[in-house]
C-alpha cells in the first residue's frame, strides 16, 4: 500500500514507529522500497555522499530533480520526499513556491522538505496552500553548518531548547505535515514529540521520536569519510563492495573473467567467411 501523508499521522496517532531513509538512484530506492521502508528521502546529503561535497551547500535545484526522479521511479510504495536545497526557498515565498513546484512537477515525487523554523513559516505556508505537502527540518540544519560554526548538537541551552520547541510548533501551524529532528538531545526530541499533533523523524534525537532516518550509506557502512554518534551500522556493505571490486580487479587480469559461460558464439562458417 502506497505510503503517503495521512499514512505518517496515522502511525503516530497508532503509536507505530515510522521508518525512513536516503536514497539518491532508481536500484537502491527499490531495494528500499521493496523492505517495506515507509519514507524515503532524496536528502541534499547527496552532496556529501554521492557528489562529494564537504557540505550540502554546493547543491542545485537541478541535482535535486535529477536524483529525485530516478528515486520516485524505483519507490512505488514508500513515500518519497525531496530536499529543497540551499537558497531554493530562502530568498522569497514566491522562489520557494516556484522551486517547491518545479521539484514536484519534475521528480513525481510526494512532498518537499526544507530547513529552519519561524523564518520559514510564509514559505511553508505558501508551498502547503499550493497544494504541496511540506516536512519541515529542525535542530542540526546542513544548509546553516556555516553559521552554526560546524555540525553541532542543537537545543542544550533553555534559550536554544525553548526555540526549538517554539519553532516545532510554528512550522507546524504553518502546515508542515512531519518534522525531522537532527542531532537534537532525546528528552528535548521526546518533549517536542508530545507537543506536536505531527510525527517527528529523529536522526540522533533518540527513541521518542515517532520514527527514525538515516543516511542509507552511513547505516551500512559505505560511507568513511565521516561516521556521525547516532549512525548504527545493519550490514559493513562498504566492506563486501571493496573486496569484490578487488576480487574483479584480479579476475581481469589474471583472465579467469570473462570464463566460456560468461561470452557469446558465432558460428565457424561465418568466420571463414570473414576476410
Amino acid at each position: 500500500m502506497k505510503n503517503t501523508v495521512t499514512t505518517f499521522q496515522a502511525m503516530k496517532d497508532k503509536g507505530e514507529k515510522i521508518s525512513m531513509l536516503t536514497a539518491y538512484d532508481y536500484s537502491t530506492a527499490k531495494l528500499e522500497d521493496a523492505a517495506g521502508i515507509n519514507g524515503i528521502l532524496v536528502g541534499d546529503s547527496l552532496g556529501n555522499v554521492v557528489l562529494g561535497y564537504d557540505t550540502t551547500i554546493p547543491v542545485t535545484v537541478e541535482d535535486m530533480i535529477h536524483h529525485g526522479a530516478a528515486v520516485a521511479r524505483g519507490a512505488k510504495n514508500s513515500l518519497v520526499v525531496v530536499d529543497m536545497p540551499f537558497l531554493s526557498y530562502q530568498t522569497s515565498v514566491y522562489d520557494a513556491v516556484v522551486n517547491a513546484g518545479k521539484i514536484m512537477k519534475e521528480t513525481q515525487c510526494d512532498c518537499v522538505k526544507l530547513e529552519g523554523g519561524k523564518s520559514v513559516c510564509p514559505q511553508i505556508k505558501a508551498i502547503t496552500d499550493a497544494s504541496i505537502p511540506v516536512m519541515a527540518h529542525l535542530g542540526l540544519t546542513p544548509q546553516s553548518v556555516n553559521a552554526f560554526g560546524g555540525f553541532k548538537v542543537q537545543g542544550k541551552t533553555v534559550e536554544a531548547a525553548q526555540q526549538l520547541i517554539e519553532d516545532a510548533k510554528a512550522v507546524e501551524e504553518a502546515g508542515a505535515f512531519a518534522v525531522v529532528l537532527e542531532c537534537v538531545p532525546a528528552k528535548l526530541a521526546r518533549k517536542v514529540t508530545e507537543a506536536l499533533h505531527i510525527p517527528t523523524i529523529g536522526i540522533g534525537a533518540g527513541e521518542g521520536c515517532d520514527g527514525q532516518i538515516l543516511v542509507y550509506a552511513d547505516m551500512l557502512s559505505m560511507f568513511s569519510d565521516f561516521t556521525p554518534k547516532f549512525v548504527r551500522s545493519f550490514a559493513n556493505v562498504g566492506e563486501i563492495m571493496s573486496q569484490a571490486f578487488k576480487d574483479y580487479d584480479a579476475a581481469v587480469k589474471d583472465s579467469s573473467f570473462p570464463a566460456q559461460e560468461h561470452t557469446f558464439k558465432i558460428a565457424d562458417e561465418v568466420l571463414d567467411k570473414l576476410y
